[in-house]
C-alpha cells in the first residue's frame, strides 16, 4: 500500500472541452448552471463521502460558485466535511496550452480564480493549482508561481496525452518549468506509461490498468504525505444509477 493524495474534478458537461474551451473540439455549451446529470452525480458523492469520510481535495472550476445550487451544495459539503480542502481549476475551463501562449490572459484568469474560491472556501482554500482538462505547457509555470500558487497537480506524465504539454509535447519539460519556478509537482498515477485517471477510469483497457493500479493504494492523505496521486470526477458518481465508486479500498 502507497499513501495516496485523492483529488476530484468538479467539471460539468459544460466543462467538457468538446463542449468548451478548446480551439478545435469544442462545440459550443450546451447549457448554463448545473446540469441534471450534475445534480445527481453531487448527491451520489455526498452519499459515497457521507459513507467514507475520506480526506481529500476538490478541485473547482470557479466559474460554478455563480450557480446557486452547486454554491449552496459545495458550502453545506464543507461545513460537514472538514477533511475535505479545495484547490482551483481554473476561473473557466479553458484548455490553456492549446492555445498560442497569452501569459497575460492566463494570469488574470487564475488570480481572478484564486480571489472567488477563497474567498468562498475559508479555512478550506489551499494555493493549489490543476490545469483545466489537464492542459499545461511550460509557459504556464512561471505564471501560476506569480499568481500565488505553492503546488501544481496538472501533469498526467504518460504518453498517450503528451499533446497537452504544450508545443514540445514533452511532460519532463513541463516539470522541468515547475520546479525551476519554484512550484511543488504532484502527478498523477499512471501505469506502464498509461493514465490511470479522469476518463481512463472509463475506457476500455484503461479502465483495466487503472483499477489495478487503484487497488494497491491506500492510506488517504494531503499532498505532503502522498507518494501517489488520483483524481475522478464529481461527474463519474453518477454513473451506474449513481451506484459508481472510484476504485479504493474505503
Amino acid at each position: 500500500m502507497r499513501p495516496v493524495w485523492l483529488t476530484v474534478d468538479s467539471d460539468d458537461i459544460r466543462h467538457t472541452p468538446s463542449s468548451q474551451g478548446h480551439p478545435t473540439r469544442s462545440k459550443g455549451a450546451p447549457h448554463e448552471g448545473t446540469s441534471n446529470e450534475m445534480k445527481n452525480a453531487m448527491k451520489a458523492f455526498r452519499k459515497w463521502l457521507d459513507r467514507t469520510q475520506v480526506t481529500l481535495t476538490i478541485f473547482v472550476i470557479a466559474d460554478q460558485l455563480d450557480d446557486p445550487i452547486f454554491n449552496q451544495w459545495l458550502s453545506d459539503l464543507l461545513k460537514n466535511h472538514p477533511q475535505v480542502t479545495i484547490g482551483c481549476h481554473g476561473l473557466t475551463h479553458r484548455c490553456w496550452s492549446a492555445f498560442p501562449e497569452d501569459v497575460d490572459g492566463f494570469l488574470a484568469a487564475i488570480v481572478e480564480a484564486d480571489i472567488k474560491l477563497h474567498k468562498f472556501a475559508g479555512d478550506a482554500w489551499r494555493p493549489w493549482f490543476r490545469a483545466p482538462a489537464g492542459y499545461i505547457a511550460p509557459w504556464m509555470a512561471p505564471v501560476i508561481a506569480k499568481a500565488g500558487f505553492e503546488l501544481d497537480s496538472s501533469v498526467n506524465p504518460s504518453w498517450l496525452v503528451r499533446k497537452k504539454a504544450g508545443p514540445w509535447k514533452d511532460w519532463n519539460a513541463v516539470e522541468n518549468a515547475l520546479k525551476d519556478s519554484g512550484l511543488i509537482s504532484r502527478p498523477w498515477l499512471t501505469k506502464f506509461g498509461l493514465p490511470t485517471c479522469g476518463p481512463a477510469l472509463s475506457i476500455p483497457f484503461l479502465r483495466w490498468n487503472a483499477k489495478r493500479a487503484w487497488s494497491r493504494l491506500g492510506p488517504f492523505v494531503l499532498p505532503d504525505e502522498a507518494e501517489e496521486t488520483v483524481y475522478w470526477h464529481i461527474l463519474d458518481h453518477g454513473k451506474k444509477n449513481g451506484q459508481w465508486r472510484p476504485p479504493l479500498i474505503t
